[in-house]
């Protein structure tokens, strides 16, 4: 029997969490500064929930997923279901919502006090995950009360759903084992109780079927790794009364597709965007009849309008190959990662709009897509997709192309050698053993979103908004002056992003009313687009720099974000090459490094805190990609003189595998995030000969926790255990902006009082 006229059909893995308007944002800070009481904001999550469900049903796609829905994080819903609860939040006596946010947040309360766990990047993109772990105090056991209310709530709405949840091998993967206990322990622990976990959701649920999502299957994986997931998947599924389907994303599966037509799946879905190899993998294997297809064709991580005839050539290429599957249209990813809707934007002309797709209208092209092939879609439906890409969407820069082309190898290259550089930077600056600085941005309270929207919408003028930026810096530098800090920052106060405050001064970029996706938890980010070349046309912050290095003795960084990030924070342009983007990036931050220098600017931070998320997850692909972010990031600082230092600063990322380029950029100093990973770090920088003088993150500034004295002490104690003094900076892991003042002051003065109980340690020592 052949299936081949059955009806393609169109679905999703996922779809944003935040609301509309950020709803789910606005209520869970709301219930953190306890305006809400744990019923309200309870209810008024499951109203957001429940909204995206409807409108999942309203867009007629076949498939509608569940329990993408999270209050922060899918893996801290995971760890929470599972019992995967380390030894210290168990000590707490929480339940609920008060354990679910304090492994999300850290908790310090009526002397009790759990440090958070640690957050990491989730596979090449810039939402974070919270990393499980395994320590001699996890006990799994299923928990799944609220995985159970969400799938009711979808029934009780007359909405037919699957289940999806990150599956059980990259649960696994994830996870940082603590304790005692040995990776065999821990993959028995999860494949137990995650099976227990479907069967609990079968029968008090009534799921018929479940998709399992194992992003971890695109990395490149060892033989063990392979047994690994074959073994957790074999027992996963043997004689489980539910269709088990496996969703993949963020690249190819090529290290496993042999295996899955016999191990039991009724359906796998294959991220198709891009180059990956996943279309060839399909011409190599057969399926069973019936056989669930899910064709990721629509990208779910990018902004733009899909091809609809580079689509369905190739979804009829897999039909002619796999005629009696079942094909289901959708995106390479969740739609996580991407905003909700056009349908706010008020600013942007339709010229521009027209080229782009967010969540909502992306459901869209899917239904489409889908029509197309069932032979159901209106003719002008494709026509008027086509018309889209007849023509270039923009005109390139000649002259700056030209000015790319001409770099000489000269340009990346930094003279003296940094040796050399770092020992007449100690003459310059004679700093303290241990200088103490900060990343960057200061908190972007109430005042300064009310200042900067009055500023915005016409109610000030520019030499009013000017003047209050400037009493907001002065406060700031003078408080750090108090502080005892080594190195100031102005603080960023005139900065809604570290991204886009650089893309509104450049040409190249366009700008969204309400482009927010999801970063971590709460934090929401609004990334700039790249619609064509760019350029630098003035100075970005010579002037902010030059009137906050006039207000004190101490050295103020000039801070600037780096071309990497910058394009990793952006949406990039689907029809420029990323290097193109890159290199011009590069120039322009290059032209504002040399004139912070005229300016007298003697520290200057050119944050590449994104380097490390757009790794590309195939070792093979990874040179590419590093060396053009190491060259970029020289040719922004190649021209400076010796005496003027150089510093860079990275995020929540595992540096490990790639310490040597990041070497190779050829900073001064660079500050990591390192506080949530218990320092693992600075063992992998001491082995790899790491030269870069560091700042490793003392303190976690993602958690409201405020650190003892002592606290910061054991910790300083730990690195210098690890890395030479002369090699060590102290700072926090990241920027301030998100946290409240009376939470920062008291962190840095704790921060400042350790570093001056231990220089005088050091000093006694030294006598």
């Amino acid at each position: 029997m052949t299936l081949a006229n059955t009806a393609v059909k169109a679905g999703i893995l996922g779809y944003p969490r935040i609301g509309a308007n950020r709803e789910l944002k606005f209520i869970s800070e709301a219930y953190f500064r306890n305006e809400l009481s744990q019923e309200e904001f309870s209810q008024k999550a499951a109203a957001v929930r429940k909204d995206n469900l409807a409108f999942l049903k309203n867009a007629d796609l076949n498939i509608i997923p569940a329990l993408d829905f999270s209050l922060y994080d899918s893996i801290l819903d995971l760890i929470l279901a599972l019992g995967f609860i380390p030894e210290r939040f168990r000590k707490l006596n929480l339940e609920g919502l008060e354990l679910y946010f304090a492994m999300a947040r850290g908790y310090q309360k009526d002397g009790r006090n759990a440090v958070a766990l640690s957050l990491k990047k989730w596979f090449g993109t810039n939402y974070h995950y919270l990393v499980p772990e395994f320590d001699d105090g996890v006990t799994p056991e299923v928990n799944a009360g609220f995985l159970t209310e969400a799938l009711k709530e979808a029934s009780e709405g007359g909405i037919a759903v699957r289940p999806v949840l990150p599956g059980p091998f990259t649960f696994a993967k994830l996870t940082r084992i603590t304790g005692t206990r040995d990776a065999a322990e821990l993959e028995e622990s999860v494949t137990a109780v995650y099976r227990e976990l479907l069967l609990t959701l079968n029968r008090e649920a009534g799921i018929t079927e479940f998709t399992a999502l194992e992003p971890s299957l695109s990395m490149d994986l060892s033989a063990a790794d392979i047994a690994m997931f074959r073994r957790m998947h074999e027992r996963l599924l043997r004689d489980l009364p539910l269709k088990v389907y496996l969703g993949t994303s963020y690249g190819d599966i090529r290290d496993v597709m042999k295996d899955i037509p016999d191990m039991g799946y009724a359906g796998l879905w294959l991220d198709l965007s891009g180059n990956n190899r996943n279309r060839d993998l399909l011409r190599e294997f057969s399926f069973k009849p019936g056989f669930e297809l899910g064709l990721g064709v629509v990208s779910g991580q990018n902004i733009w309008k899909n091809n609809y005839d580079e689509s369905l050539e190739i979804v009829r290429e897999i039909q002619k190959d796999h005629p009696e599957t079942c094909i289901v249209i959708t995106a390479s990813a969740s739609l996580l990662h991407v905003p909700v809707s056009l349908q706010n934007e008020k600013t942007l002309s339709p010229e521009k709009l027209k080229h782009m797709a967010f969540a909502a209208e992306k459901t869209a092209e899917l239904r489409e897509l889908r029509d197309i092939l069932n032979g159901s879609a209106a003719p002008e439906i494709s026509e008027r997709n086509r018309d889209l890409f007849r023509a270039p969407r923009f005109a390139a820069d000649a002259e700056l192309q030209s000015r790319v082309a001409g770099l000489k190898e000269s340009d990346f290259a930094r003279k003296p050698a940094r040796k050399e550089r770092l020992a007449l930077q100690d003459q310059v600056f004679k700093f303290p053993p241990l200088p103490a600085t900060t990343i960057g941005s200061f908190p972007q309270t109430a005042e300064v979103r009310a200042l900067r929207k009055k500023f915005r919408l016409g109610e000030i003028t520019r030499e009013s908004y000017d003047a209050e930026i400037r009493k907001l810096i002065a406060a700031c530098i003078r408080e750090q002056e108090n502080t005892g800090l080594d190195v100031l920052v102005h603080g960023e106060f005139e900065r809604n992003d570290m991204v886009e405050f650089f893309g509104r001064k450049l040409e190249g970029y366009i700008f969204t009313d309400n482009g927010w996706v999801q970063s971590y938890g709460t934090r929401c980010v609004k990334p700039p687009v790249i619609w064509g070349s760019i350029r630098r046309t003035a100075p970005l912050t010579t002037d902010i720099s030059s009137y906050a290095a006039s207000l004190s003795e101490k050295p103020v960084k000039g801070m600037l974000t780096g071309p990497i990030t910058i394009l990793n924070w952006s949406f990039p342009a689907a029809d420029i090459p990323a290097a193109s983007s890159v290199m011009e990036l590069a120039l322009a931050i290059r032209d504002e490094v040399l004139d912070l220098e005229k300016a007298g600017i003697r520290i200057i931070q050119i944050d590449e805190a994104a380097l490390r998320e757009k790794l590309p997850l195939r070792r093979e692909d990874q040179e590419a990609y590093l060396t053009l972010a190491v060259n970029a990031f020289r040719l922004t600082a190649s021209g400076v003189k010796p005496e003027t230092q150089i510093h860079t600063h990275m995020c929540y990322s595992e540096f490990g595998e790639i310490l040597k380029s990041i070497d190779a950029m050829d900073a001064d100093v660079i500050s990591f995030e390192a506080s949530r990973s218990n320092l693992t770090l600075l063992r992998e920088l001491r082995d790899a000969g790491f030269e870069t003088r560091v700042g490793p993150g003392v303190y976690d500034i993602h958690s409201p926790r405020i650190p003892s004295v002592a606290e910061f002490k054991s910790t300083i104690k730990r690195i210098l255990e690890i890395l030479p003094r002369e090699q060590v900076w102290i700072n926090p892991d990241c920027g301030l902006k998100t946290r409240g003042n009376a939470e920062v002051w008291p962190c840095l003065n704790n921060m400042m009082a350790a570093v001056r109980e231990i220089r005088a340690e050091l000093e006694e020592k030294n006598a």
